[in-house]
């Protein structure tokens, strides 16, 4: 069943973002004879186009208003509503502009918002989304009753296409940034260095178990034998309530949603809170102490010993592999 896709695009430091590359390239496969178009807002965004067009878009709608630059609710919501017409789907990445705008778009359009999903399929001509239930012990299936569906996905649920070398496609101009109800007086940004969490494909990440913030240097280390190309490292709640690594770090149902192709989780309990925010990365591998703590459920392998004894050997282990 042909199907027309809208993806609300995001830029880093004026270049298409890779969520927005991977619903791009998800879109593609979803279509079937449909059309896949993106729009871009803030200053970078019909330079960032022909970037859209290579990984899958065949339309784009942007504006290079430094308006947009910082995500304001009033202000994309309206820009999004102005290309919508003829889409039977939004799609949208699960951050902090995707939290925001999912519900208020669905809100205005009448139809329903699914958050946090996993996949977005087509069942015999039907969009199906899924998305993890219970703290991600458990996995809910969608269908959607209203047009346009509109859904935000995880980070890295997806691959994206091979880029189409000298693709191109349609530009339409979107209104310019326009009134808000609300004004942005100043943002704190997480310090963080190094790999996004949310976009490494190995995290390493520690808990309580730990004992001590000099603990996540042996994770650092591991990371490091990884690649910092390749590896991050995390942190549970806990951890970071406890003031041992930074909030940026955070993974779990209040911090960040991981979904990386290894997840090291060293000292973590497996609480359903943290599990909410890993439960999507492909292998778990769990180093704990506790034979009968919860992550081991979630584990593909697991370790039971102190980490300070298993740690350096696997460091090694790394390195004489890498």
């Amino acid at each position: 069943m042909a199907r027309n896709i809208l993806v609300v695009g995001e830029l880093v430091e004026g270049a298409l973002s890779p969520t927005t590359a991977e619903l791009l390239g998800q879109s593609t496969r979803l279509v079937d004879g449909g059309s896949v178009a993106v729009a871009l807002l803030g200053s970078g965004a019909s330079g960032a186009a022909s970037a859209a067009f290579e990984a899958g878009a065949d339309k784009a709608f942007t504006n290079d208003d430094a308006g947009y630059d910082q995500y304001n609710s009033d202000q994309w919501v309206n820009a999004v509503e102005a290309a919508l017409d003829g889409v039977d789907a939004v799609l949208v990445a699960q951050s902090s502009v995707g939290r925001d705008m999912a519900p208020r778009l669905a809100a205005r359009q009448n139809t329903a918002a699914a958050m946090d999903c996993i996949n977005v399929t087509d069942d015999g001509g039907t969009l199906k989304v899924t998305r993890p239930a219970y703290g991600g012990n458990a996995l809910a299936e969608y269908s959607f009753a209203a047009s346009p569906a509109v859904a935000t996905v995880r980070a890295k649920a997806f691959e994206a296409i091979e880029a189409r070398g000298g693709a191109s496609g349609e530009t339409v101009e979107l209104p310019a940034a326009g009134e808000s109800r609300t004004t942005i007086q100043g943002r704190e940004l997480a310090e963080a260095t190094g790999l996004s969490i949310t976009e490494a494909p190995v995290v390493v990440s520690g808990g309580r178990g730990l004992g001590s913030e000099e603990g996540f240097q042996q994770l650092e280390a591991l990371a490091t034998a990884f690649g910092t190309s390749r590896a991050a490292v995390g942190a549970s709640r806990a951890a970071c309530d406890l003031g041992w690594y930074p909030v940026s770090q955070q993974v779990g149902l209040t911090g960040k949603v991981v979904t990386p192709d290894l997840y090291v989780a060293v000292a973590i309990s497996g609480a359903s809170q943290h599990m909410a925010g890993c439960s999507g990365a492909k292998m778990i591998i769990a180093i704990n102490k506790d034979p009968d703590a919860n992550i081991f459920q979630n584990s593909k392998y697991g370790i039971v010993g102190d980490y300070k004894a298993v740690l350096p050997a696997l460091i090694e282990a790394v390195k004489a592999a890498s």
